[in-house]
């Protein structure tokens, strides 16, 4: 009875080893398909961020023309005003400075009401 228990406990030893390694086994390959699906991932996410990218350039293009179109009508607005406000200053230059220079010089006191 002692060699039937001795055998059957070798067996019971044997088969949890062979259960042991089919567990280690699975282990590693779960550690490597997880590992896979991360890499799988991260070149995904990657292809994303790259497709996006270039979405946002070629949208960034098309609305930075009208912008540069705008920017440019705007400038040239800007300098005829400037050259308008110049033109003006030259016509009324000799007046203005004369008035100023009256009211600096010609003093006209007058009495507080209080």
């Amino acid at each position: 009875m002692s060699a039937q228990n001795s055998a059957g406990i070798q067996t019971l030893l044997d088969a949890e080893r062979e259960a042991s390694k089919i567990v280690q086994k699975a282990r590693e390959y779960r550690t490597k398909r997880v590992k896979e699906a991360r890499d799988e991932a991260k070149k995904e996410i990657e292809a994303y961020r790259a497709e996006k990218d270039a979405e946002f350039k070629k949208f960034e293009a098309e609305h930075t023309q009208g912008n540069k179109a705008a920017e440019t009508e705007a400038d040239k607005e800007a300098v005829t005003k400037i050259d308008e406000i110049k033109e003006a200053g030259k016509k009324s230059r000799e007046k203005v400075v004369k008035d100023l220079l009256a009211a600096v010089f010609e003093i006209n006191p007058t009495p507080h009401d209080s």
